[in-house]
């Protein structure tokens, strides 16, 4: 039996958390069936809300924008943790569940040469100072950041991961929707 998908995405709503001074989520309807024959949705957010994928751009104006990012960098094997990871390896894809990072383990990851990280949380970082550091040591260093992953039914263990963002021309980020499942 071929092991299904697991979306690992948090879905984007109304009232849903935003990151402190982010504009909150907007989703209306500005056309009905009833009324024009078919259903059309407007959306306004930021471009970090819900699961998203933050690119160097987001803290270095020079850096390389999302749609600039190599697609296998967040599709192959990824490992799910439950706490925070020492034991990476080069290009490993890291997803952690419950933590958020302190500037020494970013480096610490940053120096092993992950190619991404990835939280359940909103951000990689604490609020402030430290959690500017974080993003700033990982984007230098190459690493790929996801934030917003809804990893609560997910076992620390080994998976296959896909998670693309929306291909915003010079974003510094992008929704993206990630899927897990087991190897075999």
């Amino acid at each position: 039996m071929v092991p299904s998908w697991l979306d690992i995405s948090t879905p984007i709503r109304n009232g849903m958390p935003v990151w402190p001074g982010d504009p909150e989520v907007r989703i209306g309807r500005v056309a009905s069936i009833e009324r024009d024959g078919v259903n059309v949705t407007a959306l306004s957010m930021c471009a970090h809300t819900g699961t998203h994928i933050d690119a160097p751009r987001h803290y270095f104006s020079g850096g390389a924008s999302i749609d600039e990012m190599p697609p296998d960098v967040a599709v192959g094997p990824a490992r799910v943790t439950g706490g925070l990871p020492f034991d990476c390896r080069p290009g490993e894809r890291i997803l952690i569940k419950g933590a958020v990072l302190t500037p020494e383990v970013a480096g610490h990851l940053a120096r092993r040469g992950v190619s991404l990280i990835g939280v359940d949380s909103l951000s990689v970082g604490p609020e402030g100072k430290d959690g500017d550091e974080v993003h700033r040591v990982l984007l230098t260093a190459g690493v790929w950041v996801v934030e917003g992953l809804d990893l609560s039914a997910v076992e620390p263990g080994e998976y296959q991961l896909i998670c693309l963002p929306l291909r915003i021309a010079g974003a510094d980020g992008a929704p993206a929707r990630a899927f897990l499942r087991t190897p075999g």
